[in-house]
């Protein structure tokens, strides 16, 4: 196997590391966080492909011993629960910003140092 979707998933990952760590903007950081955990769909799709695999489907072939090699079925629900649970996470974090920005009148994390009202 290649190990080029290992260094995609990675550049990935540091990308929006990167972009999180600069960011000067929370919406700018929800956004890099949701590229952070874009690199880990890429990396779970790496850890479940086999080459020449079919879908785990058994309908109408025999099972994998003589019927040929399968791709994991739980590194594909675990990939569907990472979408999830990022798309909910995105959707706390900007109803979050959004409030932030309603009662500190700003996004710049520098100017949110303080939790007095």
């Amino acid at each position: 196997m290649s190990v080029l979707p290992y260094l995609t998933a990675g550049w990935i990952m540091l990308v929006g590391v990167y972009g999180i760590v600069t960011s000067r903007d929370l919406i700018h950081a929800v956004v890099c966080l949701s590229v952070t955990q874009s690199g880990t769909y890429v990396l779970l799709l790496a850890i479940g492909y086999r080459s020449g695999a079919t879908a785990p489907v058994f309908s109408d072939r025999p099972p994998p011993p003589a019927g040929g090699p399968v791709t994991d079925p739980v590194v594909q629900a675990m990939a569907l629960t990472d979408i999830v649970v990022g798309a909910t996470v995105t959707a706390l974090l900007l109803a979050l910003t959004v409030q932030v920005a309603k009662r500190r009148g700003t996004l710049d994390p520098g100017a949110l140092r303080s939790l007095e009202p």
